[in-house]
């Protein structure tokens, strides 16, 4: 049976009200944050790119970075693999990240057949190239693929807003988190999408405050 897909904002209007059927604390979240923002992404090598051009740097520094390389043409593999090491680290890529994205040219992933794939694979493919992490993967899955269930419990913002909207003495780690958002299934890329919706609430509301 394929998994189920989040293709419009009907389907985040639907995961919603199942959440806030589920528990009342979400109904709470629903009611300060107003609509949830569908947040798709084209998919492609492109934005794993984009992923570790971003890892460890501000939201700044890695647009910057970004548009530099996409001003120089040096965002598909084989733009990337025609430049040195010099080249791309002038257009602002550290030597740890130049080499993760060789590596992610090396691997000659099938972005078609991941749309495919369910979802534990297709984290565990892009987590054997070197760069990617598990919570990239579980991003790449949840906004570029669309997939209606999976979370990013190792997400900080998520255990943060899971501990301040559900009144937890301490903020949850990933596998507490796991067990937590489980719960949530069939809907968990929207329960994410409400908890980091209902983070930057809390957040405004506190800096106004």
């Amino acid at each position: 049976m394929d998994e189920r897909r989040i293709t419009s904002q009907a389907c985040i209007q639907e995961g919603a009200s199942f959440l806030a059927h589920h528990s009342d604390r979400f109904a709470y979240a629903l009611d300060c944050v107003g609509d949830i923002p569908l947040r798709l992404r084209a998919d492609g090598f492109d934005r794993l790119l984009g992923a570790i051009v971003s890892q460890q740097v501000s939201v700044a520094a890695a647009s910057a970075i970004w548009n530099r390389l996409e001003a120089a043409g040096a965002t598909t593999p084989t733009a990337i693999s025609i430049r040195t090491d010099d080249d791309l680290r002038a257009l602002g890529l550290s030597r740890q990240k130049v080499k993760y994205a060789r590596a992610l040219c090396d691997a000659n992933i099938d972005f078609v057949a991941l749309r495919g794939m369910p979802t534990q694979d297709v984290i565990d493919t892009l987590t054997q190239v070197s760069g990617i992490g598990t919570w990239t993967a579980e991003i790449y899955a949840m906004f570029s693929l669309g997939r209606a269930d999976v979370f990013a419990p190792g997400d900080l913002a998520l255990q943060e807003a899971t501990r301040m909207l559900f009144d937890l003495t301490d903020r949850p780690k990933e596998r507490a988190m796991r067990d937590i958002s489980a719960a949530w299934s069939p809907w968990r890329s929207v329960a994410a999408r409400l908890l980091w919706a209902y983070y930057a609430y809390e957040k405004n509301r506190e800096g106004i405050g």
